[in-house]
């Protein structure tokens, strides 16, 4: 009889049993005969049983000091977030005995703490052998981490800038306004050189240790990014006291004196402190999206302590702008057009004469520069939505903080700018609409919600697809010793290799294609580059503009008259910094969908 089914054999027409029935026979008597010994002697079975039992202990015992330690770090974070939350609030209102240098006492607090602890984890790492041993291929990219130094480079000079401004107050203030940027700079070098070198790592040793560390530097990111937002809302927005003015902002660049640094009693001993402090409020754009990039990188971190990374998944992808043309160039064009007319437009409403027919005009300029560019935005993205139908390319199988959080934080920013949107057409439509800026700012407010819901599609779309692979040509190696087994084929065979183009590799081949060999993009990878780049630039103005001071918002009235000032305050505040963080962040998976495609 055949026992090994699952081979086909003979035995049955032969009478011969084959090796493979003779083994799996032999394995079936070991097996029934192991079986009765077990039934035979339950005390076996039982003290067999016992490791299990201590193997699931043990197990229960690390999932419950790894929920231990998620919970914990999470406490810290909540905790030091509302704090700061609740002194940043404060500070911002002349009425509430909360001071900016109580808020700045509690900043330099949690620099120090998280300095100490970035300095830590980098010297331990370094001296105990093998500290991190699996990496996060898709954590912190070489375009992301090169983001974090250019943005903490310019973030130093802001603090520079501060000091030498605030200096010139220390006779008649505290010195905490000084002592801040300082540890702020220390901060920021510190920082940037730990993520720059420990993005990647799954930490496997001191898990809950790391866990609170981390915690705690993406809490104290985030309360730096609230403070900078509160200063630079109440910068662009503040009202002058005088009650006949409640709806033009005129003297833009007034702010509440609580916020800033120095007031008409303490005057400064310098005459560069209004220059240093008009250049440190510009800077602040980047410091903003400094403490950002830096709060997500942390998070990736976090979520990847004790996770074993599968590097191999991770693809090695080159940039090239090779075979892509009209997409930068039509880019390029917009964001010109785009920083022409905001600087017009700047320049116009900071002007302190009353013009109300030349800030119309500069209004009107910066809503149909708006809006040509959402609307060439979502042409193009409908574009490549549609390129996306006909690509059948796999999407992505694996799970990773990475991508989660990327998705998360596209969909999660652009409400801010839905927000605005939303309340804007119910304003328009609740008035009429009447006048051309009232229905120049409802088609841009309309198109900005078609073109919001457009890109969060397509770059979700593109982040979770495979990267598309070069087919390279197979390379025919011919042996040439083959041909010697006698010396007639040698020669006739001589006179076809003559005639032949020679299959021998040569260096080039061997190494990969030269830049005249290379294999040209295919429509749909060149239709996808296009669209990326395109619209990575048309994000890249959308950025600059609220960042550097836009505020259309405030300039014309129609919402501030429908919602009441403070109300309309509060909306824009809430929502402008998630949009304008929205447009960075879509850089950024732009980038990487350009990458893949």
């Amino acid at each position: 009889m055949c026992l090994n089914t699952g081979h086909p054999c003979n035995c049955l027409t032969d009478g011969n049993i084959c090796e493979p029935c003779r083994m799996t026979a032999k394995d079936r008597e070991t097996e029934e005969a192991h079986l009765s010994n077990n039934i035979n002697a339950p005390s076996q079975v039982e003290s067999t049983c016992e490791p299990d039992q201590n193997i699931s202990s043990s197990g229960v015992t690390r999932e419950r000091g790894r929920n231990w330690g998620w919970m914990l770090s999470e406490l810290i974070c909540l905790n030091i977030l509302l704090l700061g939350c609740a002194l940043a609030s404060g500070s911002t209102r002349n009425d509430i005995n909360v001071r900016t240098t109580d808020l700045q006492i509690y900043l330099i607090i949690l620099l120090l703490l998280t300095s100490i602890w970035m300095i830590y984890y980098i010297i331990y790492t370094a001296r105990k052998e093998n500290a991190v041993v699996y990496q996060d291929a898709h954590a912190g990219p070489v375009w992301l981490r090169g983001g974090l130094v250019l943005f903490g480079l310019l973030s130093i000079i802001m603090d520079i800038f501060k000091i030498a401004s605030y200096v010139g107050y220390l006779h008649c203030d505290s010195g905490v306004k000084v002592a801040f940027p300082v540890v702020q700079l220390v901060f920021i070098l510190v920082q940037t050189y730990f993520l720059w070198i420990h993005a990647k790592d799954c930490v496997q040793l001191q898990k809950n240790i790391t866990r609170c560390g981390l915690m705690l530097t993406l809490s104290t990111n985030l309360v730096v990014w609230m403070t900078a937002v509160t200063e630079e809302s109440l910068h662009q927005t503040t009202v002058p006291d005088y009650p006949s003015n409640t709806t033009k902002l005129a003297g833009r660049s007034l702010y509440i004196s609580k916020a800033s640094y120095g007031d008409s009693k303490c005057k400064c001993s310098h005459t560069s402190c209004g220059i240093f402090k008009e250049a440190y409020y510009y800077l602040y754009p980047f410091n903003i999206e400094y403490s950002l990039f830096a709060s997500a990188m942390a998070y990736v971190m976090w979520k990847n302590v004790s996770r074993v990374s599968d590097d191999h998944a991770h693809h090695h992808i080159k940039f090239r702008l090779k075979d892509i043309f009209l997409g930068p160039v039509m880019g390029v064009l917009l964001v010109v057009a785009g920083l022409a007319t905001f600087i017009a437009y700047e320049m116009e409403m900071k002007k302190v004469d009353n013009d109300d027919d030349k800030k119309d005009k500069a209004l009107m300029m910066h809503f149909v520069t708006n809006i040509v560019i959402v609307t060439l935005m979502s042409i193009s993205t409908v574009i490549g939505c549609t390129i996306y139908k006909v690509d059948h390319r796999e999407h992505v199988s694996e799970k990773n903080p990475t991508r989660s959080l990327d998705v998360g934080l596209l969909v999660g920013a652009s409400l801010g700018q839905f927000i605005i949107s939303y309340f804007t057409i119910v304003a328009m439509i609740a008035t009429g609409a009447k006048g051309y800026l009232n229905r120049l700012n409802l088609a841009w407010a309309i198109l900005m919600v078609i073109q919001l819901g457009l890109q969060n599609f397509f770059i979700i779309e593109g982040l979770h697809r495979e990267p598309f692979h070069e087919v390279h040509p197979v390379t025919v190696v011919v042996n040439p010793y083959v041909l010697e087994p006698s010396k007639e084929l040698s020669s006739l065979e001589a006179s076809d290799i003559d005639t032949k183009p020679s299959p021998l590799p040569t260096e080039h081949a061997m190494h990969g294609h030269t830049a005249e060999h290379r294999p040209k993009l295919s429509w749909k990878r060149r239709v996808l580059k296009e669209v990326c780049a395109f619209l990575l630039l048309c994000n890249i103005i959308l950025w600059v503009m609220p960042a550097f001071g836009a505020r259309p918002q405030f300039d014309h009235d129609a919402e501030i008259k429908f919602y009441n000032f403070s109300m309309w305050a509060a909306i824009v505040n809430i929502g402008l910094p998630f949009g304008i963080f929205y447009r960075m962040h879509s850089v950024a998976s732009l980038f990487e969908v350009f990458l893949t495609s």
